[in-house]
């Protein structure tokens, strides 16, 4: 099941029901090696990927596409309940982790350089239901791909759950 605001005024906000227990799908969020399998749209490649998951920790990660190159991004975690709750921010960055403004970064002017990303985990008869609330207009993020980047992800993480 999927389904996510319709408003264009609204930040992101994406609700998915996989068919695995919750701890499964909080893990495939917090192992690195969980997320290289399916952390990039298809026919791109998560080519960089380090992982410190404690609060205060960070993330450093590098999307790269076929048609518009490397996406670096680095972020920290704000808040991590187990098998509940994960909030990190996420930021353009260069490959040495440093901070980029959208633009520098290849990316619209109107992308905001930091976000925060909330994903919360809920089970029910043995199901989770994964909420994802980013802090950008979902106008901005359907424009520019980001939106449908998470959708196409978040259908790999399904398939991943499915083969454990």
């Amino acid at each position: 099941m999927k389904s996510a605001s319709n408003s264009g005024d609204q930040m992101v906000l994406i609700t998915r029901t996989f068919d695995a227990p919750r701890a499964l799908v909080f893990k495939a969020w917090s192992d690195p090696t969980h997320l290289q399998r399916w952390f990039a749209p298809r026919g791109c490649t998560l080519s960089h990927c380090v992982l410190d998951f404690r609060v205060g920790g960070k993330i450093h990660t590098c999307i790269s596409t076929p048609q518009y190159g490397d996406c670096w991004c680095i972020g920290a975690y704000r808040e991590i309940v187990p098998s509940e709750r994960i909030v990190y921010t996420i930021s353009m960055s260069d490959a040495k982790g440093n901070l980029v403004e959208s633009p520098d970064a290849g990316k619209a002017d109107d992308w905001p350089r930091d976000t925060v990303v909330t994903v919360t985990f809920a089970e029910d008869a043995g199901k989770t239901t994964l909420t994802l609330h980013q802090t950008v207009l979902e106008s901005i993020a359907r424009r520019t791909g980001a939106y449908p980047s998470w959708l196409d992800m978040l259908d790999q993480l399904a398939e991943v759950l499915k083969t454990g």
